[in-house]
C-alpha cells in the first residue's frame, strides 16, 4: 500500500484539478477590496461635496436676501440663484448612489469569501532567523 496522498482527477489537460477557493465565477474577490476602499473614499468625497454645496446655496441665499428679495421668487434672477449649483449636486448625488453601491457590493464579496483565501504553499511554519539566512 502507497503512502500517497489522494489525488485529484486530471482535467482536461492532463494537469490535476485544484479545489475551486472562490465561490464567485471569475475571481472577483481580487477587485473587491480596491472597490470598497475606492466607493468608500468617492461616496465620502461626495458626501463633503453635498455639505459644501449646501453652505454654498445658504449663503447665497442669506446675501440675495439681504436686499428684502427672496430665492423663492419667480424672477430670473431667484431661479439662477437657486440652479447655480444643481449640476454638481446632481452629480454628487449620483456619485454618491454609484460608489457607495460599489463599496457594499465589495463589502459583500469581501464577506462571503472571508477565510477562503489561498494558502501559502510555502511556509512550514518554521521560523527562520538572521543566522539561518546567512548561513551560519
Amino acid at each position: 500500500m502507497e503512502d500517497n496522498p489522494v489525488r485529484q482527477p486530471d482535467d482536461a489537460n492532463g494537469s490535476p484539478s485544484a479545489p475551486d477557493r472562490h465561490p464567485f465565477p471569475g475571481n472577483l474577490s481580487k477587485y473587491a477590496r480596491p472597490a470598497l476602499i475606492v466607493g468608500a473614499l468617492i461616496a465620502i468625497v461626495c458626501i463633503a461635496l453635498l455639505i459644501i454645496i449646501f453652505f454654498l446655496d445658504s449663503f447665497n441665499a442669506a446675501t440675495y436676501s439681504m436686499t428684502g428679495k427672496s430665492v423663492q421668487d419667480a424672477t430670473d434672477e431667484a431661479r439662477d440663484i437657486r440652479d447655480t449649483y444643481a449640476g454638481a449636486r446632481i452629480g454628487a448625488i449620483v456619485g454618491l448612489v454609484v460608489f457607495g453601491v460599489v463599496a457594499l457590493a465589495g463589502g459583500v464579496v469581501l464577506y462571503l469569501n472571508r477565510g477562503t483565501g489561498p494558502k501559502e504553499e510555502y511556509d512550514d511554519g518554521e521560523d527562520v532567523d538572521f543566522d539561518d539566512l546567512t548561513g551560519q
